[in-house]
């Protein structure tokens, strides 16, 4: 199994920053992709930026420009830089792993996710 834990978020100011982390553990030898989602109150869940076990990424259009994802692959961490926040930024950030490989060889084709961790972007 693997078990994804979020940390970094809280209430930040508008214009404010926020750093973001994931460690993944577990008897992993490699992860794919590793990504962070996120769900605004009553809204559905939505990518925020995702990044490749090569450095590949991809934003959303609305985080373009202000938040960086990066991934340290020997830590099985990833981590999410947030600039120049907005109160549309508030939500519940969530850690996914795609693409996971154990020790043992065995690759299952399940996505694993952390619990999340609240942003809260005050106006």
């Amino acid at each position: 199994q693997v078990q994804l834990v979020e940390s970094g978020g809280g209430l930040v100011q508008a214009g404010g920053f926020l750093r973001l982390s994931c460690a993944a553990s577990g008897s992993i030898f490699s992860i794919n992709t590793m990504g962070w989602y996120r769900q605004p109150p009553g809204k559905q869940r939505e990518l925020v930026a995702v990044i490749s076990s090569g450095g590949s990424t991809n934003y959303a259009d609305s985080v373009k420009g202000r938040f960086t994802i990066s991934r340290d692959s020997v830590k099985n961490t990833v981590y999410l830089q947030m600039n120049s926040l907005k109160p549309e930024d508030t939500a519940v950030y969530y850690c996914k792993a795609a693409g996971v490989r154990f020790s043992t060889g065995y690759r299952p084709s399940v996505d694993y996710w952390g619990k999340g961790t609240l942003v809260t972007v005050s106006s």
